[in-house]
């Protein structure tokens, strides 16, 4: 008899020291200290497992704790966003907006200068960045002769250099062809290929910048002051644009997130 009445006192003194924690959890959480709240509750569930009445509310309360930090992102996205969007609209004038609504869900944002039926005839490096804020740079040849290339590499009288990936042809993202005796290669580098390009390019625009043509027989230029105030312009456009895709990402996850727990906190209260 005295075993089990120090065994229930023990397991009441454990309750106890569980719902004193709770207790802390609830004023971290009414005091906004949101991500303190969740680890007093986090070390709850580790402390004290068997503590089935103190873990279900500490359920409730998380839910709670995270439609706050739900209302707080939908906040915080609703006041940047009109921001952001009026950058977009001040950048985005000297752009062209270019879509097939057949083929693409996407459309590509090209700086004026910089759209192909301005530049026929010509070796140059060219760049774009679509709605999501996802940029590219294409090395573009023409010339009598061709130079298959797959590459390019950059860099500046200093030494500094950068390459990007190599893009075997495929007819697509490497593609060419010949008209009326001369030839035209394109090579696109999306995402990672042409990363560090991109930010060479952005990094020392004011530099003389060398462009060789790699993988195939040596062809180099040099870029066109036109063509890095483009790039600039474009990588400036793509932060933006990838800071409204991002938010909107947010408040989508947020938005749904907000609706689940709302549903549950409902069920709980009408069940009590």
């Amino acid at each position: 008899m005295l075993f089990a009445g120090l065994l229930l006192g023990g397991c009441s003194n454990r309750e106890k020291e569980a719902m004193a924690k709770l207790d802390n959890a609830r004023e971290l959480y009414e005091s906004g200290e949101f991500f303190a709240a969740k680890s007093e509750i986090d070390s709850i569930r580790l402390q004290y497992p068997k503590e089935f009445k103190v873990l279900k509310e500490t359920l409730n309360l998380m839910r709670m704790v995270e439609q706050k930090e739900a209302e707080r992102t939908l906040v915080f996205c609703d006041s940047l966003m009109p921001i952001r969007m009026a950058e977009v609209e001040t950048l985005r004038k000297d752009f062209v907006f270019e879509k097939d609504s057949v083929y693409e869900e996407i459309g590509t944002f090209v700086f004026k200068q910089q759209t192909i039926e301005r530049n026929i005839s010509r070796c140059y490096v060219r760049c774009g960045v679509n709605e999501q804020g996802e940029m590219y740079l294409a090395s573009v040849y023409y010339g009598n002769k061709p130079i298959n290339h797959t590459s390019i590499k950059l860099s500046t009288p200093d030494g500094l250099y950068a390459e990007t990936a190599s893009i075997p042809y495929d007819g697509g993202v490497n593609y060419r062809f010949k008209d009326e005796g001369m030839n035209t290669e394109v090579v696109t580098y999306k995402g990672e290929a042409g990363l560090d390009a991109i930010n060479f390019i952005y990094n020392n625009a004011e530099k003389r910048i060398k462009v060789e043509y790699t993988g195939g027989k040596p062809y180099l230029i040099y870029i066109a002051d036109a063509d890095k105030k483009a790039l600039i312009a474009t990588f400036n456009l793509g932060t933006v644009l990838s800071d409204i895709h991002r938010l909107t990402t947010e408040m989508n996850k947020a938005q749904k997130r907000l609706e689940y727990l709302q549903g549950k906190l409902q069920k709980e209260v009408a069940y009590k």
